[in-house]
């Protein structure tokens, strides 16, 4: 199947799901077409569907084209959507951020619906608290839509795919918090960043998915312990990418204003590896301006060329290239993993490698 027809299938099995959730909720009653319609734009309103793709070529690295199963194995991938939008949704009350995908975020809409209606109390408050009722909405869907299709496999196939499915979850949240935590101590640590890359992505965007499909299609240990490895050095190269990404990248594609991730304070590679080869006065500048809510346009600047010039961004730039080639290899390596799905694969972890949004 062609990327585009799998991410066709994948969203019409969404807004099928989607569609028959919201006239349950509304049956509840009527005031809940508000999160109905919210559920539907924070599931709907584009992404890459990646955790879906990788789902798809685990299964193809051991099954054929339009093996049995196939149909259920997608409309189970489709659940990891599910999932990501739950935790895009926690993620930009976690950080304050006001956008995603170029479109007011769900807090930020659901305020904007308070103030609309003039209801009292702080809009702000009514905004967060629907968002985060909105994220544990979508993780319950997650949970059903995944069980009822894989179900479908047999229970030994399934079994095995749904452990991977509950590890997916519960390391996401590690990464997540994780995440928090470092920047909660406010240290620029090299080896922390990349912890946090492992679990809140590498496993969570790549690996798991990968083996979720593979082991629903009843993959070989061997051939599981490759796509792991392969997923472990792409998911780290995709994040590092992420992260150049949200300092350098164009606001236009990325749909995020270019240096949030500096306002936000968050504790990337790139910047851990920027402070330890600073010199007093960059450093002066990294401490300054990391975590500064109210950092202007010029103080982006300022930290971008703190970045390059202590040469963080091409050390960062080095490590994408050789993560992406070791994810090459372990799939190069691998000859149980079928031909079409290995070609997709490589082209995958290139794609990863030097993408712009």
């Amino acid at each position: 199947m062609r990327s585009a027809l799998l991410i066709e299938s994948v969203e019409r099995e969404l807004s099928r799901f989607l569609d028959r959730h919201r006239a349950v909720l509304t049956g509840v009653h009527s005031d809940l077409a508000m999160l109905a319609d919210a559920a539907r734009q924070a599931v709907l309103s584009g992404g890459k569907r990646l955790r879906p793709t990788f789902a798809y070529w685990g299964w193809r690295s051991v099954q054929p084209d339009g093996a049995l199963g196939e149909e259920q194995l997608i409309r189970a991938a489709a659940g990891l959507e599910l999932l990501q939008a739950c935790a895009l949704v926690h993620d930009d009350v976690l950080d304050s951020s006001d956008t995603r995908r170029g479109q007011p975020a769900a807090h930020v809409r659901f305020a904007g619906q308070h103030r609309d209606h003039g209801w009292p109390g702080p809009a702000e408050g009514f905004g967060d608290a629907a968002a985060i009722l909105l994220g544990d909405l979508l993780l319950s869907w997650s949970e059903e839509m995944f069980r009822d299709a894989i179900a479908g496999l047999g229970a030994d196939r399934a079994g095995a795919a749904g452990n991977h499915f509950d590890l997916m979850r519960t390391e996401v949240v590690a990464g997540q918090f994780l995440d928090v935590l470092a920047q909660s101590r406010g240290a620029f640590d090299p080896d922390e960043a990349l912890r946090v890359i492992a679990f809140k992505t590498s496993k969570y965007t790549v690996e798991r998915p990968l083996l979720i499909g593979a082991t629903a299609a009843g993959g070989a240990e061997r051939l599981l312990g490759s796509l792991s490895s392969y997923g472990q050095a792409l998911g780290e190269a995709f994040q590092l990418r992420d992260d150049l990404l949200g300092v350098f990248g164009d606001p236009d594609l990325t749909g995020k204003p270019a240096g949030d991730d500096l306002r936000e304070g968050k504790r990337t590679l790139l910047v851990a590896l920027a402070a330890e080869l600073a010199d007093p006065a960059q450093l002066r500048v990294v401490d300054a301006g990391v975590g500064d809510p109210e950092l202007t346009a010029d103080g982006v600047r300022r930290l971008r060329e703190v970045l390059v010039d202590t040469g963080a961004r091409d050390r960062v730039e080095r490590r994408i290239a050789d993560r992406a080639a070791a994810a090459a290899t372990a799939i190069d390596s691998e000859t149980l993993v079928l031909p079409d799905a290995a070609r997709a694969l490589l082209g995958l972890a290139q794609a990863a490698a030097h993408r712009s949004f």
